[in-house]
């Protein structure tokens, strides 16, 4: 059944006020909900509610034709994502937790927004529909609370929920698949990654990306969708959960508050979360297939990048290093080759 088919939405309401008020800004929900399987035949349900979100059209006043599917479009790398593929004129199709849809009232470039009880629950044939008319998919969903998603067994329900959606993707004519890995994924030797060094995760969350890695890889290209895996370093920026390193260091500083590290003698590659969204639309609108490393190249100790955020704020006497004790099995020395 096509998008087309789906039961319409109420009439919007025609009062001069309310016209001025969303013109321009209004764009439909679709929240797919497979009722029925029976052969070929599926019955969805559409929402019937509209939310006030901007969206971009190219110079001409057309619309694009070829629409993104964007997962994890409210997280923090996925808003990066959607405000790139906005500015670069690209439509974007955002999927959403239900009853998250206003967090994205200030986005632009929206063409539709799809929305899920839970992404990675859905099944191939739930895909299959929802990526009708879909031109590529940009994967950036995953389970990623700091402290807990390295060793949590919600990676492997990321992992089959991701294999259900490549199986819907290649079903429903998708021409790319883009997914997001991770550094960890490679064999941790001290000397610098390309994307031919082996591969030797060491946790659940490095080995899911790994595993969805090589599965897709193979599969995808073979079933006529291409795929390319944008491996992440380590990014910092607008929208980062304040739990994490840079947002606590900063928070400190602000505050006029000691900061308590440790020695900071790690070897780190640091790129800001708005350049690592742009690699990655740049790897959507490629051609090129495989892994690509999303980092800066530049070998950084923790110390030094410390300092340098310090220094901002003329207040390195705030560093406490060695007030936090090592962690064990940090790896000393990360970074990529781009």
């Amino acid at each position: 059944m096509s998008a087309a088919s789906l039961q319409a939405l109420p009439s919007f309401p025609h009062d001069r006020k309310t016209l001025e008020r969303f013109r321009g800004k209004c764009v439909a929900v679709f929240r797919p909900q497979l009722h029925r399987f029976d052969g070929l035949r599926l019955t969805w349900q559409r929402s019937h509610e509209h939310y006030p979100l901007q969206r971009s059209l190219p110079a001409n006043g057309e619309r694009l034709t070829k629409q993104v599917l964007l997962t994890g479009a409210t997280g923090f790398v996925g808003r990066h994502v959607l405000r790139e593929l906005a500015e670069r004129g690209i439509a974007a199709c955002p999927v959403v937790r239900t009853g998250t849809e206003n967090r994205l009232a200030d986005a632009v470039g929206i063409e539709r927004i799809l929305s899920t009880d839970a992404l990675f629950s859905e099944s191939a044939e739930w895909w299959t529909q929802a990526l009708a008319g879909i031109d590529t998919i940009i994967h950036v969903a995953w389970y990623a609370e700091p402290g807990k998603y390295l060793t949590s067994p919600l990676n492997l329900d990321c992992l089959t929920g991701t294999l259900a959606m490549a199986k819907g993707a290649a079903a429903a004519g998708v021409r790319r698949f883009v997914g997001i890995g991770t550094c960890f994924e490679y064999e941790l030797t001290g000397r610098p990654l390309t994307i031919d060094t082996p591969l030797e995760p060491l946790t659940p969350y490095a080995g899911a990306k790994a595993a969805t890695f090589m599965a897709l890889s193979q599969w995808l290209p073979h079933n006529g969708v291409e795929f390319a895996w944008c491996r992440l370093f380590y990014l910092y920026g607008e929208g980062e959960d304040e739990r994490r390193f840079v947002p606590y260091l900063r928070r400190c500083l602000a505050a006029g508050q000691r900061a308590d590290l440790t020695q900071g003698h790690q070897v780190r590659d640091f790129l800001d979360v708005s350049e690592a969204a742009r690699m990655i639309v740049d790897a959507s609108v490629s051609t090129a297939q495989g892994a690509v490393n999303i980092c800066s190249g530049i070998p950084v100790t923790i110390r030094e990048f410390a300092e340098r955020i310090a220094d901002e704020n003329g207040r390195r006497d705030l560093l406490n290093f060695g007030g936090r004790a090592e962690n064990l099995v940090d790896p000393p020395y990360v970074v990529g080759v781009r």
